[in-house]
């Protein structure tokens, strides 16, 4: 299925019958969500909310990081796991916005052109293309389509992009062909859906409703059927 914005409105259709209209998210805080992104990276929601609580437990405020030592916050964030990892991206991150806005105020974000902000913030080790896209679409309402794991696994199962697109390289790829207003959703529901029925081992293909346009999912039943 090519990726057209006719075919994308029929994707969110078909995901919407099953998963209904996803509530609207807005975050209030892009740099606090910033974090929050790095900390989710490759644990489960439960590990990265637990997380980002103890950070902000023992360190009440983005200057309490900054003036404490890697090992103190890899500590910190231990439950969610690559702990080293994330403590020096999120000290970068800190660092980069220290030196910018003395209030650690990143609300200037949501009003830059999305394109500069995400070659800016990509510069800074660490910080990839998911995670800036994530916080245009949540915490400034952009119309823009963040491409984590299952998004990407979604798209590719469909034949939107190629078989081993990355995720950078799907987000660069649906840009322009979702559906006006829908970005936001549509990243929602196929997050719910790769982590319901499109999983990465056993998907559940035959509960799927898109199983009709799915080039994966007929590939499936074909060799099922030989």
């Amino acid at each position: 299925m090519n990726a057209t914005v006719e075919n994308l409105d029929w994707v969110d259709l078909r995901l919407r019958e099953i998963y209904g209209e996803p509530e609207r998210r807005q975050e209030p805080d892009p740099l606090d969500l910033m974090v929050r992104t790095i900390l989710s990276q490759n644990t489960s929601d439960v590990n990265s909310r637990r997380a980002h609580q103890s950070l902000r437990k023992k360190f009440p405020t983005w200057n309490a990081v900054l003036n404490t030592s890697e090992e103190q916050v890899a500590e910190a964030i231990r439950s969610g796991g690559l702990a080293n990892q994330k403590s020096r991206r999120i000290i970068r991150l800190l660092t980069w916005v220290s030196e910018r806005s003395e209030d650690f105020d990143i609300s200037w974000i949501c009003e830059a052109d999305p394109e500069e902000m995400l070659e800016e913030f990509t510069a800074i080790k660490g910080i990839g293309v998911k995670t800036v896209a994530i916080v245009l679409c949540f915490a400034c309402d952009r119309d823009i389509f963040p491409v984590d794991t299952h998004v990407n696994r979604v798209c590719r199962r469909l034949g939107f992009v190629a078989e081993k697109s990355s995720p950078t390289r799907t987000f660069r790829e649906m840009d322009g062909v979702i559906p006006q207003g829908r970005s936001q959703p549509i990243h929602l529901n196929m997050i719910r859906h790769g982590r319901t029925l499109c999983k990465s081992r056993n998907p559940r293909c035959d509960q799927c409703p898109l199983i009709g346009r799915c080039l994966y999912g007929q590939q499936q039943f074909n060799g099922n059927e030989s």
